[in-house]
């Protein structure tokens, strides 16, 4: 797995296995965000698979699928949301972890500086400069 800690609440990762769930338990992860969508490429596992190693690895599970190009102010919510009540932290995936990086850093628009959230991403390896303009600072 190729995890990436944008904080100590998140982390990102490209789509894992039913078979990793266990070993994200392992490393101290308390909870799964998928941000893929079923079927989006053959023989990736499904949201049913991920959700039930989830539960047997005694992990919370989300699924708030985010097909290329379809990221809505509402999954942004429903994202935010999801870190407010899941325990943590929370690992994200989807096919690279850049959509997961990009709903986290959208969910902190106006909670985080900008700056703190381009370079929290930037660490993590995402470079998110071209969302910097939907990014509100704080008020």
């Amino acid at each position: 797995m190729d995890i990436r800690k944008i904080d100590d609440t998140i982390s990102v990762t490209p789509q894992i296995s039913a078979a990793e769930v266990a070993e994200l338990a392992a490393l101290g992860f308390r909870s799964v965000i998928s941000n893929r969508p079923d079927g989006e490429e053959a023989g990736q596992p499904t949201q049913d698979q991920i959700a039930q190693a989830a539960a047997q690895a005694g992990l919370e599970f989300r699924a708030i699928p985010v097909v290329p190009g379809g990221l809505t102010p509402e999954l942004v919510d429903e994202f935010a949301e999801a870190m407010a009540e899941l325990p943590g932290p929370v690992l994200a995936y989807c096919r690279s972890g850049t959509r997961s990086a990009t709903i986290w850093a959208l969910s902190q628009s106006g909670q985080q500086s900008r700056d703190d959230i381009l370079t929290a991403a930037a660490h993590a390896g995402y470079d998110l400069r071209g969302i910097a303009g939907a990014l509100r600072d704080p008020a």
